[in-house]
């Protein structure tokens, strides 16, 4: 996973009191599977749910995920998607600014959202007998959002200085935002997810609510509920609240295609900082693609903590780096990269830590790796997956995660492929994939505060 990946976090909750409006109540069927008891149903106007029902949780988790992620946005108007998420917490008629939150407080719960390339997600993490509260408050502010001028206007202001500390004042986030906006020519990953500064600038109140309305609609976007629930109640309460709210017009699916690179790009940033930094990105398949597998454990071979070839040969044997490594960002919807970094030892050169990083991936070119060496990596990969997935959050959050790159069922087939990998498959898919003319390497230019540009 890319370390700029957004790592899966929320929290969970279900169960549920009755509501108003009338609802005939039909029996439902909890389907079994190797992961658990997974409930699915899709709701006349497109809204998906699913519900994983675990009797022994003591608490419960509410979800929703819309695809609405920066991919969605368009030139000109990047960061609506994050800015969105912000205004989310702004308020409806019937709850104010602010109150959203302060009620899951005050009912002995937590939530928070976040956004990605791909998509926004908002949860909760309350008592079972309270998850009304998730589904009637998340039912009203899919529809009834106020985007007050002024709160718009300060929200972009809290993006803004977001951005400025993220990327403006982290100089290894920088390089890492230019490689990825010169590897890319046709791909909305180009662009950062909060959005370039001048187009947060420029952006307006009817540019956010037109990206609301369209995006923020039952069919396109799914619940998960994860917990002590009783299924049937849930379901009731989600097609009282949701069940009205009408389908919005249909919203086509990207269809990327990168053009082929046809030699290496290099970016310099000069920018204040102690050390300088190298990162050399690679466009590689995500886990769609049967090679994703073998990358993985490539990934792992160079880098898999002090073990790995990377640390072990630059860090430990040549001390010509303080850190160094590689990654690789395969949970995305569409083709993203495979990277190697590090950062030199004060009076090293940059050019010694990029020639080292090429030489241990040549070593693999040249010979594959052993088939030890590929086991352990393996193990390393399924326990890390299913450790993972140890509590009801963590179930929801993977279940959610492969229902937005196609289906939740991929889950059950990713250790398999995984399984599979062999020493030569991990040869074959770094000569493949790890091709110079092919690479985009970023590099930091460390400069003194009175050089930096203003």
């Amino acid at each position: 996973m890319n370390r700029k990946s957004i790592l899966f976090i929320v929290i969970l909750l279900i169960a549920v009191y009755g509501c108003a409006h009338t609802v005939k109540e039909t029996a439902v069927e909890i389907k079994p599977t190797p992961n658990g008891n997974v409930y699915e149903e899709t709701l006349a106007n497109g809204l998906k749910v699913f519900i994983i029902q675990d009797r022994t949780a003591p608490l419960a988790i509410f979800e929703i995920w819309y695809n609405a992620g920066s991919i969605n946005e368009q030139a000109g108007k990047t960061g609506l998607s994050h800015l969105l998420e912000h205004m989310m917490f702004k308020g409806t008629p019937r709850y104010g600014n602010k109150v959203f939150s302060k009620i899951i407080s005050k009912a002995g719960g937590i939530d928070n959202a976040g956004t990605s390339h791909d998509y926004a997600y908002y949860f909760q993490k309350l008592a079972p007998d309270r998850l009304r509260l998730s589904i009637e408050m998340e039912a009203d502010r899919m529809r009834n959002l106020i985007m007050d001028n002024g709160e718009f206007l300060s929200e972009s202001d809290v993006v803004m200085e977001e951005r400025r500390m993220r990327y403006e004042d982290d100089p290894q986030n920088l390089v890492f935002e230019e490689v990825i906006a010169a590897a890319f020519k046709n791909n909305p990953y180009r662009w950062p997810v909060i959005g370039w500064m001048e187009d947060l600038k420029n952006v307006t109140r009817d540019d956010l609510m037109d990206y609301y309305r369209k995006h923020y609609v039952p069919n396109n976007a799914f619940i998960v509920i994860a917990g002590n629930v009783d299924v049937q109640a849930v379901m009731a309460k989600i097609k009282r609240e949701f069940g009205p709210i009408p389908k919005g017009p249909e919203i086509g699916k990207l269809n990327i295609q990168e053009p082929v690179q046809r030699g290496e790009r290099r970016v310099f940033i000069k920018k204040e900082a102690e050390l300088p930094y190298v990162i050399s990105a690679h466009k590689s398949p995500n886990v769609l693609h049967e090679d994703s597998y073998a990358l993985d454990v490539l990934a792992g071979v160079l880098s898999g903590g002090k073990s790995g070839r990377i640390y072990r040969s630059l860090v430990d044997e040549k001390r010509i780096a303080l850190s160094a490594g590689a990654g690789y960002s395969n949970f995305n919807k569409f083709p993203f990269i495979f990277y190697l970094e590090g950062t030199p030892l004060p009076g090293k050169k940059i050019e010694e830590v990029e020639n080292a990083l090429y030489e241990e991936v040549q070593k693999i070119k040249d010979l594959p790796p052993s088939e030890r060496e590929v086991q352990k990596v393996k193990n390393q990969i399924e326990a890390d997956f299913i450790m993972g997935q140890d509590s009801v959050y963590s179930q929801a959050m993977v279940l959610a995660e492969f229902e937005m790159l196609g289906s939740w069922r991929l889950k059950d087939t990713y250790l398999e492929g995984v399984r599979k990998v062999t020493p030569d498959d991990v040869q074959r898919v770094a000569n493949k994939y790890l091709v110079a003319d092919q690479r985009t390497v970023g590099t930091l230019i460390p400069i003194k505060k009175d050089e930096s540009v203003k």
